[in-house]
């Protein structure tokens, strides 16, 4: 695959992103990315570093509300957020955190759990129910859509 020169300067900005947090969760991150991107590999991905999080959304689009899910990226952690039908997700195992009306989100403790029976059948269920399929993707994208001045420390 051909990388062009729009995707480079882009994957180079989110290098600098993730190199503002310590090195265990530089890990984390990279490793949580790579393993959604395997999964869903002709999404587009949405960057932004903002005050609280250091955000990567993956969806069908470049419409930040086509997303479907992010990893959401502070100091202590990585969270699997679910942007579309939350709410409306089967949950059996109690693990899905937040109560709006649309998203909530499950803490990450290792790049594996990406990979846990729960959290493999929450995904399997917000893809089902979303409102643009990932399967309408033209083609794998990685846009960096907005970087805040002021930001939380990242270590």
């Amino acid at each position: 695959m051909h990388a062009d020169a729009g995707s480079v300067q882009a994957e180079a900005q989110i290098a600098g992103f993730i190199d503002k947090f310590a090195d265990p969760m530089q890990v984390m991150i990279r490793d949580c990315r790579a393993r959604l991107e395997k999964r869903f590999p002709q999404a587009v991905e949405l960057i932004y570093d903002n005050y609280n999080f250091f955000v990567i959304g993956f969806g069908p689009t470049t419409r930040s509300s086509d997303s479907i899910f992010s990893l959401a990226c502070f100091k202590n952690g990585v969270n699997l957020c679910f942007l579309q039908r939350a709410p409306e997700l089967p949950d059996p195992t109690g693990i899905l955190r937040g109560s709006g009306r649309v998203v909530r989100n499950v803490a990450l403790s290792a790049p594996e759990d990406l990979e846990r029976v729960d959290i493999v059948a929450l995904i399997d269920a917000e893809l089902a129910l979303a409102r643009v399929s990932m399967q309408a993707s033209a083609g794998r994208q990685v846009i960096v859509k907005s970087v805040s001045a002021k930001q939380r420390p990242r270590r």
